[in-house]
């Protein structure tokens, strides 16, 4: 028996993708949206391209990370549990640049995200070869929770209504969802995670959170992401802040929003082709690496086995 074996295996297996903790230099703990592999002896598989390293560089300074399974699009179940897994993480400093140690990992990209396959084709290498250019995120889960998928928003008369947004930072974003994650710490500092439907009030966003998420004050942020059912379209955006606590509950008051993938300009693709290729290029300058080159031939097999299944 493993940590994870207290969770329903079969329906985190369904999910495509989760919300991702770690802890940034300055304590806030940052989620992103991610793809997770479950191995056999129950640690979880994530990866990370150089263009992304952050995750890695974070979980080098402090190893304690957070996943919550909550996003059911794609999974084939209309209302799954949600579940939230706490652990440690490693990830070696060793750049994979073919898909060795990772076969299955690989796979489940292939066959769930069928456009990423294209960008084995030849025109398409010197752009994306920063997505094949990976380091591997190994987490050992401490802690399991399941939850149930939040319930239907409370009758109009009985929610108070939401004060003007005006100013809030992170509002127009937050707005184009129906829920967002909350990544908090606990009284440990370990990171915490709760899908939640902020309210914008006059002093930030008021979040609802579930009793077995102990979410202390203290620096926060709440993340927004949708993808289609072949995680194609993906949209995602952080607000930054600190969770502070309101006469009615937590309110985490913003200060900055990070949209790394852009926000829906038909201009942002090429911008986003070009922020990565600095970050990967910076990555490598900083550890004295000349760029890799990438299994090709190795990627291109396991995309053919994804297709066929």
């Amino acid at each position: 028996m493993t940590v994870l074996d207290s969770a329903p295996l079969d329906v985190l297996d369904a999910y495509r993708t989760c919300e991702f903790a770690t802890l940034g230099r300055d304590g806030t703990p940052l989620a992103w949206p991610t793809a997770v592999w479950r191995r056999p002896d129950g640690t979880l598989l994530l990866s990370t391209s150089l263009a992304f390293a952050q995750k890695a560089l974070n979980i080098r300074r402090d190893p304690r990370v957070a996943l919550l399974f909550s996003d059911p699009t794609g999974s084939g179940r209309p209302e799954p549990p949600q579940i939230f897994v706490g652990g440690l993480a490693e990830c070696p400093d060793e750049i994979m640049t073919g898909p060795r140690g990772a076969e299955d990992y690989w796979r489940m990209l292939f066959a769930r995200q069928p456009h990423s396959r294209s960008y084995l084709l030849p025109p398409m290498r010197p752009l994306m070869d920063w997505y094949y250019l990976r380091l591997l995120i190994t987490v050992t889960p401490r802690q399991v929770v399941v939850r149930p998928q939040l319930p239907a928003p409370d009758a109009p008369a009985a929610t108070p209504a939401p004060a003007p947004a005006g100013g809030l930072v992170g509002a127009a974003q937050l707005a184009r969802f129906p829920t967002a994650v909350l990544a908090a710490r606990d009284a440990s500092g370990a990171p915490v995670l709760a899908r939640t439907r902020p309210l914008p009030t006059a002093g930030g966003f008021a979040v609802d959170l579930p009793a077995d998420c102990a979410a202390a004050p203290g620096p926060a942020s709440l993340l927004v992401h949708r993808h289609d059912e072949r995680l194609n379209h993906m949209q995602n955006a952080l607000v930054r802040g600190e969770l502070r606590e309101g006469d009615a509950g937590p309110v985490l008051v913003p200060a900055r929003v990070v949209e790394p993938m852009g926000s829906g300009r038909a201009s942002d693709a090429v911008s986003v082709l070009r922020a990565t290729k600095r970050a990967t290029d910076r990555y490598l300058s900083r550890h004295g690496l000349p760029r890799p080159r990438v299994r090709w031939q190795e990627f291109r097999e396991l995309a053919r086995d994804a297709r066929r299944t």
